[in-house]
């Protein structure tokens, strides 16, 4: 076992000095990319994995497929619209105008109920390794940093706060490699001993596609890359947003590869922590490191949609609202949501939010397809993927302990 440790820790170290080398850190098209990779990898990680696994049993790695494909091709439509805004500017028809306009809106609401799970999320995982590791105080800890992010964004705003978002992106590649690393060596154990488990699923039919309707969040992120056009040109932030899903997608099919066939159900106690339990079995120093990446990338993440959340409220109200009454609204909304819903339900909310924005979205790029002539079969497929964001608007369901 302190052989497993050491090489889970080399593995996390090597990957963090390769991450923080000058060739890369300064390359232009990987800063492009780790935006959106981080927001797509960020907290689906650490909820992602027991969820399919309890849920889906030995078909998590195919839900999980079925959840990357729905995100490329939302982030497909994504990429038309970039792309359509570079080559016709602002040449749009007001139909477009006024669901683009919607569609901001909807977005900003998003990161309202986003920045309430990343910071729920943060307070579980944050007494999770202390004699207090119950709701109330996971609540009381969500509550406080919420608090703490209206002080800072009220009295001097979040650039202070942005070199901490930086590193923070460097922590949780390196720890996700190094936990990876160690569900190689724990399933290389399992192997030789012939010991895998093919649990069957919990849910089937229709209740299994409307739980992962309600996933959608914690693959969400891909989207970032549109709205960084002060930095980066149309065809690095498409380029970067393509590979963004496709390092995020090769991450959590192994990820959820690796830990669909070692753990039973009676491993698997249902809590929005479970990954920390699952992790403890396979290496002592897994849940540590684990918790570490929680704190420093949810924060950082709850600054970061705090920000882009205001932001758009300022913009979108032509500055009637101001941002620090948008700050206030933010947290006042993600108060009343840590006192009054769990982790998941939170998640679900967040889901069907981010689901909206995508079908808007996806009536955009088919709208573009339109105007732009002889592209029927793109028009046709942007409009079921507007569907498909209605329907998970509509349906998406929380897990149920």
């Amino acid at each position: 076992m302190a052989l497993s440790n050491a090489l889970i820790l080399a593995a996390a170290l090597l990957v963090g000095l390769v991450l923080a080398s000058p060739r890369v850190a300064d390359n232009r098209l990987w800063r492009a990319t780790i935006t959106p990779l981080a927001s797509i990898i960020g907290s689906g990680f650490l909820v992602l994995g027991p969820v399919l696994e309890t849920s889906y049993g030995y078909l998590a790695p195919l839900v999980m497929a079925g959840l990357c494909l729905g995100a490329w091709l939302f982030g497909a439509a994504i990429r038309a619209n970039i792309r359509q805004l570079d080559q016709t500017g602002s040449q749009r028809s007001a139909l477009e105008t006024h669901i683009e306009t919607a569609s901001s809106w909807v977005l900003a609401f998003a990161y309202i109920i986003s920045v309430a799970y990343y910071l729920n999320l943060l307070g579980a995982f944050g007494v999770s390794l202390t004699e207090v590791d119950d709701r109330y105080h996971a609540r009381l800890l969500a509550s406080a940093v919420l608090v703490l992010i209206l002080v800072v964004g009220w009295t001097r705003g979040f650039h202070a706060l942005e070199r901490l978002e930086q590193i923070s992106v460097g922590i949780k590649l390196a720890i996700i490699a190094g936990l990876i690393f160690g569900l190689i060596l724990f399933n290389a154990g399992h192997l030789r001993a012939g010991d895998l488990q093919f649990t069957p699923p919990e849910l089937t039919g229709w209740p299994a596609i409307t739980l992962a309707f309600g996933l959608i969040v914690t693959i969400q992120g891909f989207e970032t890359s549109r709205y960084l056009k002060a930095s980066y040109d149309a065809a690095t932030r498409i380029r970067s947003m393509r590979r963004a899903q496709l390092i995020a997608t090769a991450i959590y099919i192994v990820y959820i590869g690796l830990i669909a066939y070692v753990f039973t159900p009676s491993e698997l106690p249902f809590s929005e922590t479970a990954i920390i339990d699952m992790m403890r079995i396979v290496a002592p120093v897994l849940p540590v490191l684990l918790v570490a990446a929680a704190l420093s990338a949810q924060f950082s993440a709850a600054v970061a949609d705090t920000g882009g959340s205001g932001g758009l409220m300022v913009e979108l109200s032509g500055g009637r609202i101001k941002l620090r009454q948008a700050y206030a609204v933010l947290v006042g909304a993600g108060l009343v949501l840590t006192w009054t819903a769990n982790l998941f339900e939170i998640i679900a909310y967040a889901s069907r939010a981010f689901a909206l924005y995508y079908a808007f979205q996806a009536a955009i790029a088919a709208l573009g397809a339109r105007r732009a002539g002889g592209q029927n079969l793109r028009m046709a497929g942007y409009a079921g993927l507007c569907l498909l964001g209605l329907a998970m608007t509509a349906f998406g369901t929380p897990v149920e302990g």
